[in-house]
């Protein structure tokens, strides 16, 4: 049993919480309110996974996570604690959306990416990106055991072996294979508005975007990300 602590619990951060005490792990979860605010979701999820699930701040949540997970606004990144994720593997679920998040000169000229800039703020965890192209319905509809013939994959980038080792099982334990697009500089082929990006999952013509689903492969995310156009060439 892991324990993974939460930085940020909304949508996709809530989703990973439940999946993630479905799959027998304990979860802290914190968002930037205080875990006074995070009540009505820890209930519900105690309802259907008892005492192991707790809210916390985002330094308790980093503290106590052996894996972590930062599933906040990108122009919030600097606010993740650097000191309690040390030698840590971290997740990054974050994608550049400029009408949030202010416009980022390096991230505009694509000089990097969103996930080596939480990197650069962490520089002594181990990074991996995934969660990130999947809309939070699908991520909560698509999981499937081990061995199922409708199981999906999600892609995940990083710069540490161990550390993509880890967040592969983590997959695994909740219900996803992993493909593994290579280092964190190789992220953007699934960053927003990329073939990788939701619609792999999403059923073509689906009448409700968000429950209309299908499977996506290692292979189908093979194909997107290799068909991955960077923004300035679109």
């Amino acid at each position: 049993m892991t324990t993974i602590g939460l930085i940020g619990s909304g949508n996709i951060g809530s989703t990973v919480a439940r999946l993630a005490l479905a799959g027998g792990h304990d979860v802290v979860l914190s968002n930037s309110r205080g875990p006074e605010t995070l009540v009505d979701l820890v209930s519900e999820l105690s309802a259907d996974f008892g005492d192991r699930v707790r809210a916390a701040t985002a330094t308790e949540a980093a503290e106590a996570g052996d894996l972590v997970v930062v599933t906040i606004p990108l122009k919030s990144y600097r606010d993740v604690p650097v000191e309690p994720l040390r030698g840590k593997t971290v997740i990054d679920t974050n994608n550049y959306y400029p009408d949030r998040d202010g416009r980022i000169a390096e991230l505009d000229d694509e000089s990097t990416t969103t996930s080596e800039l939480l990197q650069a703020h962490l520089p002594e965890s181990h990074v991996v990106k995934t969660f990130n192209n999947i809309f939070f319905p699908h991520l909560a509809s698509l999981a499937r055991p081990q061995g199922d013939a409708e199981r999906s994959a999600l892609a995940i980038a990083g710069d540490d072996a161990g550390a993509k080792a880890t967040v592969t099982e983590l997959l695994d334990s909740i219900g996803y294979d992993a493909y593994d697009v290579g280092p964190l500089a190789e992220g953007w082929r699934y960053q927003r508005d990329t073939a990788a990006y939701v619609t792999p999952y999403a059923e073509p013509g689906a009448a409700d975007f968000a429950t209309g689903t299908r499977r996506a492969t290692a292979d189908d995310l093979e194909k997107a990300t290799s068909a991955a156009v960077r923004y300035r060439d679109m």
